[in-house]
């Protein structure tokens, strides 16, 4: 249980730390880090290290794939990229080699059987045990989202981009 003084913690402060309540655990970790509370990340960093949402800190070194990073994986051959975002927002633009999964469906489609995987979406199906799963969506937050999911489902090794497709175009310029 968290108690919360409202003469320490008043206002943003305060409604980012109720939203630890809710399955946002990566948004609150993203939020607080974008708007620089030092003291109140370092909390949420600490609750949300056993965190079944994102298995651990949405933006540790185990969880992230830089957009250098993912360059690398993409020139190899080497990484299986789910674009989380809506159709729309992945044809206005997206990554090379990116297989558009929506938010919305990562859960029921990473359960479906490995050759239904393959022809609803014509790539191989990821395995639960596959070090090269990358999320990405526009900035960070969604791929967060479905990284829990598949981290709850037992896909401990994925990551998702740091940044998303926003640091990608500013880094890469595709």
């Amino acid at each position: 249980m968290v108690v919360l003084h409202s003469s320490v913690y008043t206002g943003p402060v305060l409604a980012m730390l109720s939203l630890l309540l809710s399955r946002a655990f990566c948004q609150v970790v993203t939020e607080v880090n974008r708007r620089s509370y030092p003291t109140v990340a370092s909390f949420v960093r600490t609750y949300t290290t056993s965190s079944p949402t994102c298995g651990g800190t949405c933006d540790d070194e185990l969880s992230v794939v830089t957009p250098s990073q993912l360059k690398v994986m993409l020139s190899n051959h080497k990484v299986q990229l789910f674009d989380v975002r809506n159709p729309d927002e992945y044809q206005d633009g997206h990554i090379p080699q990116a297989v558009n999964l929506p938010l919305n469906i990562v859960e029921e489609s990473l359960k479906l059987p490995p050759n239904t995987f393959q022809q609803k979406f014509e790539v191989k199906a990821p395995g639960k045990d596959d070090d090269n799963i990358v999320f990405n969506c526009r900035t960070g937050v969604r791929s967060g989202e479905a990284l829990g999911i598949a981290r709850q489902l037992g896909f401990h090794r994925a990551r998702h981009l740091k940044g998303g497709y926003v640091a990608w175009v500013e880094q890469e310029g595709n």
